[in-house]
């Protein structure tokens, strides 16, 4: 069906601008793929400045709903995407880095679905989901790895293994809830007095996970799953001095 466009509006313009569009989402006129009028032709229709209407595509393009093509061609303007992974852990990262959350809320967080993903992965993974993922392990493997590439694959790991759920919100919480931390475990990564010890046991407990996804035992991989980031993310929160009653103190 057509989408009908109307004037918004002139209080906080930008916001109103974004509230037309949402209504056209849910509304069902807006789907992923299709593309938004031009400037010159969608700012009269709302009634707004060309600035006002960027703004609020701007947020858009933020929050992972939009992406805006520079250009003349084809490909150029803006378009409706469905891009949530990215988006979501910047804003958490954000916010996990302003005090909003502390790292006693995140390691429950991280229990909590990791724990439900490694279960439902048991169950639902496919073979090409776990193979992804054993390679990730080789790599973590690698004697000469250093801290900041084994960070990189370790939330490779975790995020592959929740696809592997068959549940995409599992999936793209459980991303953003491992990248809000990764600065703070790479920096606890690089502090360890014994970083080969470190990684060896990490990764044993990677491929022990992998190993009870690929045999079926959901139950014995949520707990190793509990403990493996009870254990070093645990450690985190045990070094800021959280607890559950300051898990919103800024670290």
């Amino acid at each position: 069906m057509p989408v009908e466009w109307q004037p918004v509006r002139q209080s906080r313009t930008h916001e109103l601008v974004l509230q037309s569009i949402e209504e056209q989402v849910f509304a069902g006129k807006l789907r992923a793929g299709d593309r938004l009028p031009p400037e010159r032709e969608l700012a009269p229709v709302f009634g707004v400045s060309r600035s006002a209407l960027r703004e609020a595509l701007r947020v858009l393009e933020t929050i992972g709903v939009l992406v805006a093509q520079p250009g003349r061609g084809p490909d150029s303007g803006a378009r409706i995407v469905r891009n949530p992974d990215g988006a979501l852990g910047r804003l958490l990262r954000l916010h996990f880095a302003l005090g909003s959350y502390g790292l006693h809320d995140v390691l429950e967080a991280r229990v909590a679905l990791e724990r439900s993903s490694f279960a439902a992965a048991a169950e639902h993974a496919v073979p090409a989901d776990l193979d992804e993922a054993e390679t990730v392990v080789r790599q973590m493997a690698r004697q000469d790895i250093a801290p900041v590439e084994f960070n990189e694959l370790d939330t490779q790991f975790h995020v592959r293994m929740a696809s592997g759920s068959g549940n995409a919100l599992t999936s793209t919480l459980t991303a953003a809830v491992r990248e809000s931390v990764r600065p703070l475990i790479l920096r606890a990564l690089e502090d360890v007095d014994d970083w080969p010890a470190t990684q060896a046991h990490l990764n044993g407990q990677h491929a022990e996970l992998l190993r009870l996804v690929r045999t079926g035992q959901g139950e014995e991989a949520a707990d190793l799953a509990e403990a493996h980031i009870r254990g070093f993310h645990g450690s985190l929160v045990d070094d800021a001095g959280e607890g559950p009653a300051d898990g919103n103190a800024a670290v």
